[in-house]
């Protein structure tokens, strides 16, 4: 599930190592940056804390923050663009292209809690194993309590997966239900149905099938 980074030179200190760190990692960074804004709209759209309204928006600002990511994922994946059968077939394989198309298709729908789980689930993972390169970067016994939680979640990794592969099925028929109660457009269900194929040729997350 971790995304492949280059250490940079740690030298310099603690904080000097986990800036240097950051610097020499840059598309890594601002994506570890995107991931944290996701978990953080997306947390405030699941606990409205801030109101209602307010929750719709961080809704929204969720899935673009997610489809961000997924396009400077992608970006690292596949950095030679071209505009060819062959590229889009490759690109279609990235679970960065599926969740790219996954924020658009809900990005301007009516807000469901549903549809933010993986993309809150998937931007805390991969933060959360960023967050140890960080800190493994600043000092190797950095934050012990910090680093404790990072394991815990780590620990519970396939849990999570299974989980979000259930939530990535039973939003099929949530996607027809919102069709039929006003909510929903009518490509969206066979938009998402073709979500679901893609998702069923991961490489990455195996619990899809």
């Amino acid at each position: 599930m971790a995304d492949s980074t280059q250490n940079g030179p740690m030298q310099g200190g603690a904080g000097g190592g986990a800036v240097q760190f950051l610097m020499a990692n840059k598309l890594d960074t601002a994506m570890w940056i995107s991931r944290l804004f996701t978990v953080y709209c997306s947390a405030l759209f699941v606990l409205p804390l801030l109101g209602l309204h307010e929750a719709a928006s961080f809704y929204q600002r969720a899935l673009l923050a997610n489809a961000l990511t997924s396009a400077l994922r992608l970006h690292q994946r596949l950095p030679h663009f071209q505009l060819s059968r062959a590229f889009l077939a490759q690109a279609l394989l990235e679970d960065s292209c599926h969740y790219l198309l996954y924020s658009l298709i809900f990005v301007n729908s009516y807000p469901v809690t549903m549809s933010i789980f993986p993309v809150l689930l998937f931007s805390l993972l991969h933060a959360a194993t960023y967050t140890k390169k960080v800190l493994d970067a600043r000092s190797s016994n950095s934050l012990p309590f910090l680093r404790n939680l990072l394991e815990k979640l780590n620990a519970n990794q396939q849990n999570i997966l299974k989980f979000i592969a259930c939530n990535e099925i039973f939003l099929m028929p949530a996607t027809v239900f919102m069709l039929f109660s006003g909510q929903g457009s009518l490509l969206q269900p066979f938009i998402y149905y073709r979500f679901l194929t893609l998702r069923y040729s991961s490489r990455r997350n195996p619990y899809c099938r």
